[in-house]
């Protein structure tokens, strides 16, 4: 039989023939349908789990970091400010002198919230006022993106050196902190339909001061929608209240009354807004050592920007390990964490899962590839709580994780990474700027390497 697949046509189509042959290698390969009778009845990840490598994944650690119950983030995408106020708490508790405490996540996201819309605003008006056209890839990019749930380690902290944290009970979770899907649908449709008069309006108005003016107050009405949007969902955030405890000793404490941002700076102290990102870009184009950043991306006008440097990966593993070893306090990073993730048993390690052997072919890319051909990226945040390290003092062998997604899964909500899932699918770690050697201290002084919105490094956990 002559092959279906003719290479000199510039666009080989499916035939039946096509079909034929297909369904003849399937049957060719008895092991093809023992995998098919196994995944159409257990799943994929069920069938292909490596069972030795499975049963040989350790869960002791030679340093812990001790963080309590885990949180639960639910049916939202806030893990970023889930893990950044995890490594937070656990500085308040010590100073508290309690093991049980756990921020409001749902204010940082009322502010974030209302920070990105207002950031979005004024970023679509600019483009507008400047004559990007409405079809262009960024505008359409912007438009695609906007109001989801992820960030970053630098825009939670610009959260929380601008409007601090609260105790959960002063402001809880509601249903649509719990499940952000309608009150995003709702605040993407209020902010694309002000760019849709943005860019009206500049089509019409032949003036570029009454663009301006225009432009502002269609900003400003939209803004005001958005708040109250958020507050009919997530409720009123509180602007002070009376903080009183009793520590873990039975001692009972009045502090009286606080504002949010005077709680951050008298619990939270351990120097977290001077932190940087270093991040592992893999592809060869970005040299190590090098500042990036990422255009338009951000949440609060004004603030820090979101920026990177760019190092090779064995450093962040050092930094990592130096700060649970030296300073025992959690470690905020972002990674890809669906490959070779055991859900259930809470673990991470590259050969898990023998996907290659079932399917009969090969997934060989490398972290440089992955990244390159859209096949990974940076899409959820957790909290480093201990680490494994060998004899020799310094080298790791796997990695203790503080995830959000409650106690009914892995060791009671808590993961363990081996070393080598560490190289391959972590992308970002926040450390203090302290740890860095001088060449890495000077890089952060100069101009950032600016990439475009949808670069992968631009991804959100």
């Amino acid at each position: 039989m002559n092959s279906a697949f003719d290479p000199a046509s510039p666009a080989a189509s499916l035939t039946e023939g096509t079909l034929d042959e297909l369904t003849a290698a399937f049957d060719a390969r008895e092991a093809n349908r023992i995998a098919m009778n196994a995944v159409v009845n257990a799943g994929i990840d069920d069938v292909a789990r490596n069972y030795d490598r499975a049963r040989r994944l350790q869960r002791r650690f030679s340093v812990t970091v001790d963080n309590g119950d885990v949180t639960n983030q639910r049916r939202s995408g806030r893990c970023w400010l889930f893990s950044s106020l995890n490594v937070a708490r656990f500085i308040a508790k010590k100073n508290l002198g309690i093991k049980s405490f756990e921020f409001s996540q749902n204010y940082a996201m009322f502010f974030d919230k209302l920070e990105r819309a207002n950031y979005f605003l004024q970023d679509m008006r600019a483009l507008a006022l400047a004559g990007e056209p409405n079809d262009s890839r960024l505008v359409q990019a912007l438009l695609h993106d906007v109001m989801g749930d992820g960030g970053q380690w630098t825009m939670a902290l610009n959260i929380y050196k601008k409007y601090g944290a609260v105790p959960k009970d002063f402001y809880p979770e509601t249903a649509s902190s719990q499940n952000t899907s309608q009150m995003n649908t709702m605040l993407r449709s209020l902010l694309r339909q002000a760019v849709c008069r943005m860019f009206e309006t500049v089509d019409a108005t032949s003036g570029a001061d009454e663009a301006a003016q225009r432009t502002a107050d269609i900003a400003k009405d939209a803004l005001a929608a958005a708040h109250r949007v958020l507050t009919i969902h997530l409720g009123e955030p509180p602007r002070s209240f009376e903080w009183e405890w009793t520590d873990d000793d039975g001692q009972f404490h009045r502090a009286g009354t606080m504002t949010p941002q005077q709680f951050w700076h008298t619990y939270v102290d351990a120097g977290l807004e001077d932190y940087v990102c270093l991040v592992d870009d893999p592809r060869e184009e970005h040299p190590k050592g090098v500042k990036i950043g990422i255009e338009h991306l951000g949440n609060v006008v004004g603030g820090d920007p979101t920026e990177y440097l760019n190092v090779p990966v064995q450093f962040m593993k050092d930094c990592v390990r130096r700060i649970l070893s030296e300073q025992g306090i959690p470690v905020w990073f972002g990674a890809d964490c669906h490959p070779m993730m055991d859900r259930k048993n809470g673990a991470w390690a590259t050969d898990l899962f023998e996907y290659g052997r079932v399917y009969d072919t090969t997934f060989d890319m490398d972290k440089q590839e992955r990244v390159r051909f859209a096949d990974s990226a940076m899409n959820h945040a957790m909290a480093f709580v201990g680490v494994d390290v060998a004899d020799d003092g310094m080298s790791t062998n796997r990695w203790r994780v503080e995830n959000s997604w409650g106690a009914d899964i892995a060791d009671k909500g808590y993961f363990t990474m081996d070393d080598p899932w560490f190289d391959q699918y972590v992308y970002e770690v926040a450390v203090p700027r302290t740890m860095l050697p001088a060449e890495y201290q000077a890089a952060l002084a100069k101009p950032a390497i600016m990439l475009p919105e949808w670069d992968p490094m631009g991804a959100l956990a």
